[in-house]
């Protein structure tokens, strides 16, 4: 099945959406029961992204590209961009889309502040890959230094790893100045920020793909001080895909969750065996997208390599780790803004995860020969000037 992304972009969703219907749960979701086939199978889906066509979302496009979604019994699967005019959790609840992808905190957050109610069914990213980078001379090479200084985010709710960062260590975050950067690095590069935001897979090969004036060659990783969130108590699990929990209740929805995981699963297995492959498809499909980033087939495989790095750790794919489910949630608590504001107040609901639709996938998946674990042997990726 050829891929079908929607043209342009549609408007974000509103805060009205947040009055969908709501029943109190307690314990987490599990798959609905059906006795035989009591319903029709769902066969349209639409999935809604938290950026751009690139080699972050591999997976979903590969399942496409391959007929991984056809295997499963859909006849139409949309993946919907979103440049950061579109928020995932937002149009799942709005009903534009029948899954998201966006990452935890994010989720957290509005589920606090809006009362809704959805389901991290399968947690994509294991790890953080998120970076804050600096020049060498800056002296900023750990969170500790971050007090006082222009540090550069995205926003959309990307800083909350700073904030929580700095919380375990007792820093003042009102002392810092958010300074918000375009999705380069040309705060960085032009001193507007003291450190910039990066994500290993994207904003940091984009520097590195920028010729030095000093030297006439490309920067490299030891003209920069990084500080990587994975290895910080702020570190905070990102992609994730997430379901309605209401819908969930529906055997047609929660039997398509589980289809839709199978074939997910089968996309990134593929994407982590075959990265240039992978790359090259997710290259093509953002090439002949009407909005896509403008980044070269190069920098699409250093993101497929840097992705799978987050994805594949050992063990089987998309289960919610309690752990880092917990230190993440103990990050959301702690972390105060530079205005003094909370993310999270109070714990999430139990609803607001769940392995079991995952794990029905991976155990279908198993029993058709599927090996649905394991660890990513990385690739060598040299970087080329803008990517190309």
């Amino acid at each position: 099945m050829r891929h079908s992304i929607r043209r342009g972009l549609a408007a974000a969703a509103t805060a009205a959406a947040a009055a969908l219907a709501l029943s109190a749960c307690s314990g987490s979701s599990t798959p609905a029961e059906s006795s035989g086939d009591d319903f029709t199978p769902i066969t349209s889906i639409k999935l809604q992204l938290q950026w751009l066509p690139q080699a972050q979302f591999a997976g979903y496009y590969v399942a496409q590209e391959k007929g991984y979604f056809a295997d499963e019994g859909f006849d139409e699967v949309e993946i919907i961009p979103s440049g950061g005019d579109i928020v995932p959790q937002d149009a799942l609840v709005a009903g534009e889309a029948d899954f998201a992808v966006a990452w935890v905190p994010k989720v957290l957050g509005t589920l606090e502040a809006s009362g809704v109610e959805l389901t991290d069914i399968a947690q994509v990213f294991q790890k953080s890959g998120t970076l804050q980078v600096s020049w060498k001379d800056s002296g900023i090479t750990s969170v500790a230094d971050f007090e006082g200084k222009k540090i550069g985010s995205w926003g959309f709710g990307n800083e909350w790893e700073i904030f929580a960062a700095m919380a375990a260590e007792n820093l003042d975050s009102t002392t810092v100045e958010i300074v918000t950067q375009d999705f380069s690095m040309n705060a960085l590069l032009d001193k507007d920020v003291d450190a910039a935001q990066a994500m290993t897979y994207n904003e940091w090969a984009q520097i590195l793909e920028v010729v030095n004036p000093d030297t006439g060659e490309l920067y490299q990783p030891e003209d920069f001080n990084v500080v990587s969130y994975e290895d910080t108590e702020g570190a905070m699990l990102q992609d994730a895909i997430w379901a309605d929990t209401e819908r969930l209740k529906d055997p047609a929805y929660a039997d398509a969750a589980v289809r839709f995981l199978k074939a997910v699963t089968k996309g990134w297995l593929f994407a982590r065996d075959n990265p240039a492959e992978a790359a090259e498809i997710v290259y093509d499909i953002a090439s002949n997208a009407e909005a896509a980033y403008p980044v070269g087939p190069v920098h699409q495989e250093w993101m497929m390599n840097e992705t799978n790095k987050l994805i594949w750790t050992g063990a089987d794919f998309g289960l919610v780790d309690q752990a880092a489910w917990d230190k993440t949630v103990a990050g959301a608590l702690a972390a105060t803004n530079q205005d003094g504001l909370n993310l999270i107040t109070t714990d999430p609901p139990e609803s607001a995860f769940s392995n079991e639709y995952i794990q029905k996938a991976l155990d279908e998946l198993k029993a058709e020969g599927v090996e649905v674990g394991g660890e990513y042997t990385p690739i060598e990726v040299t970087l080329t000037e803008g990517g190309q």
